[in-house]
């Protein structure tokens, strides 16, 4: 008999599984959209491109690449913000049966170095930018071919000679020779080449290396197969229906993160929508790229929705033309959630928040708020296909319902593995009784008797006092609820002989006073709304929290700066 599951009943019968095509990227994209091949796909800056001409420039760069020895399996390393090239070269990379490696353009020179070598990458294609970083450490790797990009290179002409007479005379360029080429020369090398750009590639195949924390938190290199990416968008046709031909996506996430790039470009150009490439994101003038391209679905981090809500000059706005806004790669708090759909409601659109769950590790998405989940706070139910249990970190044994445990996951979009680290393969890819492999990602949450999802926190980020477990972001979503309160973190710090203690960085509000009275009213405020064990011991005031890469708060630089005193 069959395994029946809590959130099973959000579904009908035939949306429970998903079959997913034995087929590349690529060949999956072209399958998907021959009905709308003259429809734009792209639009950068003005400049909009249709799928005909994405494929028939993904053909050029294909050829480009097997002119310069690029094979089946080879690795080629993508390391560009969002901007046309970093989309052809990404499907080209497929098509030809190499593997397509993604690294952030602001890495550092030691970073770029390791991600090089411990993918032992062929090509490397870079932003212009990057050049100052990447002459220091290329002849440490084995890569042969340096490609540079600039964010110009698919711009209208206006604003290619706009940004070359400014931003392009400032930064450092290498001397063209048979190391180092520019784009146009990379794209005139396929003139050249006469042989087969064809190559059978299956879903099996590894398509993707991308870099993350992981599981641990330690950096690893994820790879992906080319089912994972489109088992997603299989599932994304039962989660996320309202994606329709012609709709536009704002994709200000990077596509070298898995979000911006699963859900942000791959979803939306597999369902004829236009995805509107943002290579840098500027909070200041978010109101001018929602005027200007007036796109029917956002996706983006809970920084990019405060800045939709704090923009002075867009508080008179007409949102209507939004449909859908998702919100990933960090947790929104319930206050947060509210505030933003009580604005969306304001601004003339039906449109409401809605929260998914993820990791590299899992292609992406795992959990959608879909068909009427969506409660406050939590993060939705499995998509079709995705198995999801909460499971005792101790005793390896599920967890009753409501009750917090580590989330588990089975689902054909798992990663393959960390590339040459079977260990922590090991350690993260489990079997569980039901004879299905799972990866236990490291996350804390719960299944209430509804089905639906909440996450609570990472693992590594309890706080162990007194025998108690803390849950630092718990108190978090508590602090944040508090009228006066901007932001908040709290981290974990050593102590003689209760183990560890919490304590909360604050950013008070804009016209919050930082005063006596005001901490007052805090400190009296958590003692009535959390456990005694729970309270912070301290609460240090900052006008502004660290960031990461991916702009969520770093957590471990604010506990590094506790640690140093």
């Amino acid at each position: 008999m069959q395994e029946k599951f809590l959130w099973e009943h959000y579904y009908q019968e035939n949306e429970l599984s998903i079959k997913v095509p034995d087929l590349s990227i690529y060949d999956y994209l072209k399958e998907q959209s021959a009905n709308y091949i003259n429809n734009y796909a792209l639009n950068y800056f003005g400049r909009k491109i249709t799928y005909k001409v994405l494929f028939e420039t993904v053909d050029k760069c294909a050829r480009s690449l097997k002119a310069l020895g690029v094979f089946k399996k080879d690795v080629v390393t993508i390391c560009l913000p969002n901007t046309p090239e970093a989309v052809f070269l990404l499907l080209a990379i497929n098509k030809i049966g190499a593997i397509a490696e993604m690294i952030h353009p602001l890495s550092a020179e030691e970073e770029i170095k390791d991600y090089l070598k411990s993918t032992n990458s062929k090509i490397l294609v870079a932003l212009n930018q990057c050049y100052s970083k990447i002459k220091n450490i290329i002849h440490e790797t084995n890569v042969e071919k340096v490609i540079i990009s600039s964010p110009s290179d698919s711009m209208p002409l206006f604003l290619n000679s706009l940004y070359n007479v400014t931003q392009g005379r400032k930064e450092e360029k290498p001397i063209k020779n048979n190391f180092y080429l520019f784009w146009k020369d990379f794209l005139n090398l396929g003139n050249y080449y006469k042989g087969s750009i064809t190559c059978k590639v299956r879903g099996n195949d590894t398509a993707l290396i991308l870099h993350s924390g992981g599981t641990t938190g330690m950096p690893k290199s994820i790879m992906l197969a080319n089912k994972s990416v489109n088992g997603v968008n299989e599932q994304a046709k039962i989660f996320f229906p309202d994606v329709s031909i012609g709709d536009s996506l704002l994709l200000v996430i990077p596509i070298f993160h898995c979000l911006g790039l699963v859900v942000g470009l791959f979803i939306p150009l597999c369902r004829g929508a236009i995805t509107i490439l943002v290579p840098t994101f500027d909070a200041k003038r978010f109101d001018k790229l929602l005027n200007k391209y007036r796109p029917n679905f956002l996706l983006g981090v809970p920084t990019l929705y405060e800045a939709l809500i704090n923009n002075k000059y867009l508080q008179n706005a007409n949102l209507s033309y939004l449909k859908c806004l998702v919100c990933g790669g960090d947790s929104l708090s319930s206050q947060k959630n509210a505030q933003i759909n009580e604005f969306l409601e304001k601004h003339n659109t039906k449109a409401k928040i809605v929260q998914g769950y993820g990791m590299t590790e899992t292609c992406g998405p795992v959990t959608f708020g879909t068909k009427g989940s969506d409660k406050l706070g939590s993060v939705g139910i499995p998509l079709p296909g995705n198995i999801v249990r909460i499971i005792d970190p101790k005793t390896k044994k599920e967890c009753s319902v409501g009750e917090v445990g580590e989330i588990w996951l089975s689902s054909v979009v798992v990663m393959q593995g960390y590339l040459n680290n079977e260990k922590e393969t090991q350690k993260t890819l489990q079997k569980y009784q039901d004879k299905r492999l799972y990866i236990a990602t490291g996350d804390l949450g719960y299944i209430d008797n509804d089905g639906v999802i909440f996450y609570v926190q990472r693992m590594k980020r309890i706080i162990i006092s007194s025998g108690y477990n803390i849950y630092p972001e718990y108190i978090e979503k508590v602090l944040k609820d508090h009228p006066l309160i901007k932001d908040a973190c709290v981290v974990g710090v050593p102590h003689p002989y209760k183990k560890e203690i919490a304590k909360a960085f604050i950013i008070l509000k804009d016209d919050v006073l930082e005063n006596y009275t005001t901490k007052k009213e805090i400190m009296d405020y958590a003692k009535a709304n959390l456990a005694h064990y729970m309270l912070p011991r301290e609460y240090i005031y900052k006008k502004e929290f660290p960031k990461t890469k991916m702009a969520k708060t770093d957590y471990r630089a604010l506990q590094e700066e506790l640690l140093k005193k």
